[in-house]
């Protein structure tokens, strides 16, 4: 999978802004609007044997169908957005990891909130028993903090030169390469 130099998003910080992010949300959108449908969203927030009885009503559709939405928005600018500042700002380092930054900043409020959100409407009896987890809640507990874990290694400056997050605001030995 080769690609164009990034100097803001290097490595594996590439491969999962890039493509694991994109991927995830994006099959996330295509189950719900066209295989698996709002019902089994809505079935498997929890772990449960009881099947639905009756179909979702309307306004519950609507909402999961707005989350597919929101994760195709997640999708197109994961796909979209990030190669834009990559290609547009090629000989702006600075810039370029701006905008990188403001984005991934963005994505790291949302991904606490989603995982404080899932924690709080959790039952309690699954809050912290992680072995009755289903898929569903590891992906939006387990995965989320995984990519926040990356996120704020990214704000870190951990594998990749920064060129204006965690840099004093004298230093001007960074210019664009």
């Amino acid at each position: 999978m080769p690609t164009k130099p990034f100097p803001a998003l290097p490595g594996y910080y590439n491969f999962q802004v890039l493509w694991v992010e994109p991927i995830t949300t994006g099959m996330s959108a295509i189950m719900i609007w066209f295989t698996h449908g709002a019902e089994w969203f809505y079935q498997d927030l929890l772990p449960t044997n009881e099947k639905l009885i009756t179909p979702l009503d309307p306004r519950t559709v609507m909402v999961i169908w707005q989350l597919a939405g929101c994760f195709l928005l997640w999708t197109l600018i994961s796909t979209l957005l990030f190669r834009a500042a990559r290609d547009a700002l090629t000989n702006d380092l600075i810039a370029q990891e701006r905008v990188v930054g403001a984005v991934i900043g963005v994505y790291a409020i949302a991904d606490v909130t989603h995982i404080l959100v899932t924690f709080a409407c959790l039952p309690p009896s699954l809050r912290f028993n992680f072995g009755e987890w289903n898929s569903m809640i590891h992906g939006n507990v387990t995965l989320v903090a995984a990519f926040l874990v990356i996120r704020i290694a990214w704000f870190l400056g951990i594998g990749r030169k920064a060129y204006y997050y965690g840099l004093s605001p004298t230093r001007d030995d960074v210019k664009a390469s």
